[in-house]
């Protein structure tokens, strides 16, 4: 029988707390994850694990042998900080100015090793094997696509995923386990808009970029508005804007960049169809043009419903039924969904908000209850290592 790891995870708690302050102390942000993945490499290989780095440049991936054949369970946990520089009082607080561990990354980092801790324990009764994954630069939505690029879903490919994130918005003790979508895609785009530079005493000789600008960055709301199905949610967001040179003269052209979060695929074609549309029309109109350049896109947050039955099950011994709710989405993204698209998962929030003011994640204020580790380590150990019992 799989045992109960909610008592072995809090046996674990303050090895759990010492290694997310210390990430936290020494924050790295994308691609910089040196430090980071040198402490996670030493401490996976304390516990015979075949260890790799350099994956994604800056990835840790590792392998747990089980003592029977079976399949392969992957874990995947981000490592990467923020450009942030911190405000908060904590006595363990960045050392790095300008860098910050704002979202929770380096509980995510403590609780994989804690993970494989655990499993360690159990590595004669699994049935297969279990494949952790260690992501750099998940802020910029690239450290996914650049550990499979460098073959992590491969040799040997996972037959199911998980993962999960910690909240600081949802209460200690709580968390979401939702099938099919739970968060959006993200697209960043970028828009410049091209009129003709005139004198500002004299606007009929010119065509004003920024008056086009006006009109674009209303009339695209309307998308959401009006041409989006309204049980698809969708949000377009201008996010800055930049034109001109002197009060006095017309600008020729306006810079701005966004965001797009969709729910799905299908909703996502439809908009981006209808931006070119709409800024097409409206720049005829007025004489100018437009330039629109996509960049950047991570697919949505998408769960397999077996894998999330199961992992819903494995939540739920360890907090509780009550505790483990099937919603909301959330607009925010996650690059876990590149390797979601490539094999059947589940990855869930976990709640760690603190018993002091709950800061919003990418705060400069930031930070987690650390209670949630040793609950996070459970449901995860829990999860993997039933999913990976042998079978009669």
């Amino acid at each position: 029988m799989t045992p109960d790891f909610t008592a072995p995870a809090q046996a674990l708690a303050a090895q759990l707390t010492e290694w997310r302050r210390d990430f936290h102390r020494h924050p790295e942000i994308a691609f910089e994850e040196r430090r980071t993945a040198g402490v996670v490499t030493n401490d996976l290989s304390s516990l015979g694990l075949e260890v790799q780095t350099g994956v994604g440049q800056t990835g840790v991936a590792a392998i747990l042998e089980g003592a029977q054949p079976g399949p392969t369970a992957m874990l995947r946990f981000d490592m990467d900080a923020l450009p942030i520089h911190e405000e908060t009082d904590l006595p363990f607080a960045s050392q790095t100015a300008g860098k910050m561990h704002a979202c929770g990354h380096d509980g995510h980092t403590a609780i994989g090793l804690g993970v494989a801790t655990l499993l360690a324990g159990r590595q004669q009764r699994l049935a297969g094997r279990v494949k952790f994954v260690f992501q750099p630069a998940e802020e910029i939505a690239q450290g996914a696509r650049a550990m499979i690029a460098d073959g992590v879903m491969a040799a040997p490919a996972p037959d199911v995923m998980f993962g999960l994130h910690l909240w600081s918005q949802i209460p200690l003790g709580q968390a979401v386990v939702k099938d099919g979508p739970l968060w959006a895609s993200s697209d960043r785009f970028a828009l410049e808009l091209v009129g003709r530079g005139s004198h500002g005493a004299m606007p009929h000789q010119g065509i004003d970029a920024i008056a086009v600008a006006a009109y674009a960055i209303a009339q695209l709301q309307t998308i959401i508005s009006r041409d989006r199905d309204p049980l698809q949610p969708a949000v377009l967001s201008i996010g800055t804007i930049h034109g001109g040179d002197a009060f006095n003269i017309l600008a020729e052209r306006v810079q701005m960049s966004g965001t797009l979060r969709t729910f799905d695929l299908a909703t996502r074609a439809r908009v981006i169809d209808r931006m070119h549309s709409l800024l097409g029309g409206l720049c005829a109109a007025h004489g100018a043009s437009y330039h629109l350049t996509w960049r950047d896109f991570t697919p949505p947050v998408t769960n397999d419903p077996a894998a999330t039955e199961h992992l819903r099950a494995a939540a739920e011994s360890v907090l509780g039924a009550a505790a483990v709710a099937d919603g909301p989405m959330m607009m925010v993204a996650e690059d876990v969904a590149e390797f979601l698209n490539r094999t059947p998962g589940c990855f869930f929030v976990l709640g760690a908000m603190p018993e002091r003011q709950a800061e919003p994640h990418h705060s400069p204020r930031f930070d987690i209850d650390e209670r949630a580790l040793p609950l996070g380590a459970a449901i995860l150990a829990q999860a993997t290592a039933e999913w990976l019992e042998p079978r009669a």
